[in-house]
């Protein structure tokens, strides 16, 4: 009897990576409705359907589990085909960049920065560098290298100061202008900005 109650129940039992995703799940959720100060572990549990002490063996802190939830999370930026100018391949990752900073992990991620003190902005800080800034940067490179090869792009707009521009720019005014970069912006950046950069 005991035994056929156990093998009933155990199905729906999860565990392992299928647990752990209910939580990251869980606990995105609750970066979106309550905020980083308001969000607890005993909400995460509740939300996930499991104990507090399924988060604290794997995750041994707040931080520790936002930080993985946010990761894992934030969408790559993928590659970006080769569309034939520099201009339309420049805009098509911009867009893209924008896709990221708007998905749900994206917004959380902000928000957890605003939220946050001092010691644990750093630690969600460098999500931002190693989700989006760094693959932007390198996709930036990539663009602009297959820029040169097409014969659009100068040959010395090589340096490292050029690939800052883009995120740069995209970080600051959506943090401290609250833009939320249209398509029109996106254009006017790089019709204004990046092409007579790049182009002799």
């Amino acid at each position: 009897m005991v035994g056929s109650r156990w093998s009933a129940a155990s199905p729906g039992r999860r565990r392992g990576p299928e647990l752990e995703r209910a939580i990251l799940d869980a606990a995105l959720e609750q970066l979106s409705t309550v905020g980083w100060n308001s969000l607890t572990m005993e909400g995460v549990a509740a939300g996930a359907h499991t104990g507090k002490a399924a988060l604290y063996r794997r995750w041994p802190s707040k931080a520790d589990l936002v930080a993985d939830a946010l990761r894992t999370a934030l969408p790559p930026l993928g590659r970006i085909a080769d569309l034939g100018s520099v201009r339309e391949d420049l805009y098509a990752l911009c867009v893209r960049m924008r896709e990221v900073m708007r998905s749900r992990a994206g917004q959380a991620l902000r928000a957890v920065l605003h939220e946050c003190d001092h010691g644990h902005a750093d630690r969600f800080r460098g999500l931002i560098w190693s989700g989006l800034h760094e693959p932007a940067h390198g996709l930036i490179g990539e663009l602009v290298r297959r820029g040169i090869d097409r014969g659009d792009v100068r040959p010395d707009a090589t340096g490292p100061l050029l690939a800052d521009v883009i995120p740069a720019m995209m970080m600051y005014r959506a943090k401290v202008c609250g833009s939320e970069w249209a398509d029109e912006e996106i254009a006017e950046m790089i019709d204004g900005v990046m092409v007579p950069l790049l182009r002799a």
